[in-house]
């Protein structure tokens, strides 16, 4: 039996440190938990809440850092994506925004118990280290972290 793919709004957040790196986390999907990869903090709004709100919130459960909603200004980018995740289908309309902070410690403390068992790691990446790693799942995040990086510096790349 074929299900449609559930369709979620999304806020994805690429904080951004002076140097030019961004915060990934390291992950996988639990029904292939032997395949491990980087992407970006974020995940679906709830009813109600605006994507800066849920990117603050994504941010704070993800890695504990704490930011106000006003503070990740304008989106930079938008894009859809198909996936599947823990055996669902799913695509995201998803939506971008950088952040300037100080490289800071994460704590996994806020995640829930499947993320718990998904996520495995946060680091701090340029844009070249993850090109030449190769472990991002989607190919685009190498640009998107770039264009996060021009964000934050005002458009300058």
């Amino acid at each position: 039996m074929h299900h449609e793919p559930t369709r979620r709004t999304v806020a994805r957040v690429l904080p951004v440190n002076q140097e030019g790196r961004v915060l990934l986390l390291l992950g996988c999907d639990p029904a292939l938990p032997e395949v491990r990869y980087w992407f970006t903090v974020g995940g679906a709004a709830d009813p109600g809440e605006s994507l800066a709100q849920a990117g603050a919130r994504e941010l704070r459960e993800e890695t504990g850092i704490v930011v106000d909603p006003t503070d990740l200004g304008e989106p930079f980018g938008t894009y859809e994506v198909a996936f599947s995740w823990d055996g669902r289908d799913y695509v995201n309309e998803s939506t971008l925004f950088a952040v300037a902070l100080e490289e800071t410690p994460v704590s996994f403390e806020g995640l829930d118990l499947l993320e718990s068992q998904s996520i495995f790691d946060a680091r701090w990446w340029t844009p070249e280290e993850l090109e030449d790693d190769g472990h991002a799942v989607d190919p685009r995040l190498v640009e998107h972290m770039r264009a996060a990086v021009a964000h934050v510096r005002g458009g300058a790349a």
